[in-house]
């Protein structure tokens, strides 16, 4: 970019009707490129769209790798990516090209709170099986076949990562009755458990004592795959299990054997590998696992504040200025 010409933006997706208008009115500031739809760009539409950029806003969707980065060219200065996560990008490469990453933290962190909840609630009422009875028209929520829900007064909570959405969601679960909170992180954070007097605890101990179970750690090598064959075996029967972090924490065939031989009561999930799964998977059509589309963030209030904090962050890349929100890489 010369000091007479204005930066050029990539966007890969249409952003939500406030952030959209905004990102419509920087004309004045810099060149707006965009896949301007709600579905996903293809990855050869966003090789062929990327060339030349300055700065790139994208989602969880886009695989930001060498060889996006390559194609770009090494005049980009910037990638936004609109979500907390960062798993889908390749940051060693990002860091070793001299790039800045933004992201979208704590704006995000009450509507996956609240999602988390909802699925909870979900899964302890069993409503997946009641919205089916509704659906056919037979019998009532007394003639559940295979049992009553139960409640969360009197049991115990589990929480896997004690970050901004782990607390939120514990401050949330928390007035339902449980009478314990365990969490567990890479380190004791005190002063974030003493509201709850929640206690910090090893991961097995954790499994094994709580009854709901509630992921809400970041993807990376330590928690891949973490909730796998031997984590399941150690759940009480009775537990249910929801994740509103990443898909990849499970191991999604382990889990469909866990849940066929009993050894936990359900999983609700907001976070799968693929996503969407496919509506004939396994997971889908068990009656003890309810399936959302990735809605943690989904609402009007989050996902514009998510693309405005995106824009920003883009913006202050181009210009060489600080991100609101950057990743330290």
């Amino acid at each position: 970019m010369s000091s007479f010409s204005k930066p050029t933006i990539f966007v890969t997706r249409r952003l939500p009707s406030e952030a959209q208008q905004r990102l419509e009115s920087l004309g004045d500031r810099a060149i707006v490129k965009q896949h301007n739809s709600i579905e996903n760009i293809s990855r050869q539409d966003l090789l062929d769209s990327i060339k030349g950029i300055d700065g790139l806003i994208c989602l969880l969707s886009e695989k930001i790798d060498q060889e996006l980065l390559r194609t770009a060219g090494p005049q980009l200065k910037v990638i936004s990516t609109i979500s907390v996560g960062y798993d889908h990008i390749d940051t060693a490469a990002v860091k070793a090209h001299g790039i800045k990453l933004g992201y979208t933290p704590d704006v995000l962190t009450d509507a996956t709170a609240d999602t988390t909840v909802l699925l909870a609630l979900m899964a302890s009422r069993r409503a997946k099986e009641s919205l089916e009875i509704v659906k056919s028209g037979k019998g009532s929520g007394f003639s559940l076949s295979t049992g009553l829900g139960t409640q969360f007064s009197g049991k115990t909570l589990g929480i896997v990562g004690f970050g901004r959405i782990g607390c939120a969601t514990t401050a949330r679960l928390v007035p339902f009755g449980f009478t314990r909170v365990l969490y567990t992180a890479s380190r004791a954070h005190e002063k974030r458990a003493r509201p709850f007097n929640a206690e910090h605890a090893s991961f097995e101990t954790l499994l094994s004592q709580s009854d709901l179970i509630c992921i809400c750690c970041p993807l990376n090598k330590q928690t891949q795959g973490m909730f796998d064959a031997r984590a399941f075996a150690m759940m009480k029967p009775t537990g249910i299990l929801v994740n509103t972090a990443r898909g990849a924490v499970v191991n999604q065939e382990d889990l469909l054997e866990a849940l066929d031989r009993g050894l936990l009561a359900h999983a609700a999930l907001d976070v799968t590998v693929p996503e969407p799964l496919p509506c004939d998977h396994p997971l889908v059509l068990h009656a003890k696992c309810t399936v959302l589309p990735h809605i943690g963030s989904a609402t009007e209030e989050t996902r514009n504040a998510m693309g405005n904090l995106a824009i920003d962050n883009a913006l202050a890349g181009v210009f060489d200025q600080p991100l609101k929100a950057e990743v330290q890489l």
